[in-house]
């Protein structure tokens, strides 16, 4: 099962409760001139992710699928979207077209530099290299100029089935997800290093209204002050290990 919300004006989130794991797994689907899919789910996720689709627009319509990094809830079943979607392309970091779109892909991605804008029609993304953040070499994120929309990945994790968008406070649910996974089959998942605070102020400076999360509820309200205070929250979680490192 599936459910769908508009989380931003035509930006529609698609989640697919997993009871096993208790989580979330969040698919962001812009509508627009040419349609942006963010996450193409887990390869065994895309018949389900496919239906709810077909609701807002016709798959084959897609013309850009974007993730953060390379993991199978990210993009595991990217080729499947580009077997139904004759004109869709990946687009990700440099680092993720080098290193794993050039033999994962069926269809070359678009590279993108920090701070390249990729235009859907009404929407401008601009995209924010974000190395190790949430985790992977080639991560990033990308954020919309005009409704100021951040598509933020796995920061802001949180377990559990839980509302599609909220203005409540999410942190302190997101410290207790940080300390499962520390101390979990999962270990260090999202690391903290020096680089850390600096890419969440670049975050925090572009002032988003709406914090579009992997797993867990998408954020309204305060953004900026969400992200400088999960560097906090890393910090108190993880600071203790680079300090002592």
């Amino acid at each position: 099962m599936y459910q769908i919300h508009e989380i931003a004006p035509d930006v529609f989130r698609i989640s697919v409760f997993v009871p096993d794991i208790q989580l979330q797994f969040n698919h962001f689907l812009v509508r627009d001139d040419e349609p942006l899919l963010y996450h193409a789910g887990m390869k065994m996720m895309f018949p389900v992710v496919h239906e709810a689709v077909k609701t807002l627009i016709d798959p084959a319509s897609i013309r850009w699928i974007g993730f953060s990094h390379f993991e199978v809830d990210e993009c595991g079943a990217l080729n499947d979207w580009l077997n139904i979607a004759p004109n869709a392309q990946p687009v990700c970091s440099e680092v993720g077209a080098i290193v794993n779109m050039s033999d994962f892909s069926a269809r070359p991605a678009l590279a993108m530099k920090s701070g390249d804008i990729l235009e859907t029609g009404k929407r401008r993304y601009r995209f924010i290299r974000t190395p190790h953040l949430p985790h992977g070499w080639d991560a990033g994120v990308m954020f919309e100029e005009t409704d100021k929309t951040l598509l933020c990945s796995d920061l802001l994790h949180q377990n559990g089935e839980c509302c599609a968008i909220t203005d409540k406070d999410i942190l302190e649910s997101h410290r207790s997800s940080l300390l499962y996974f520390e101390s979990g089959p999962l270990m260090d998942y999202t690391p903290y290093n020096h680089n850390t605070p600096k890419l969440l102020a670049e975050l925090a400076a572009l002032q988003p209204k709406t914090l579009a999360t992997m797993h867990g509820s998408s954020y309204f309200g305060d953004c900026s002050k969400v992200l400088t205070d999960l560097d906090d929250v890393m910090k108190q979680v993880w600071g203790e290990k680079l300090v002592h490192a």
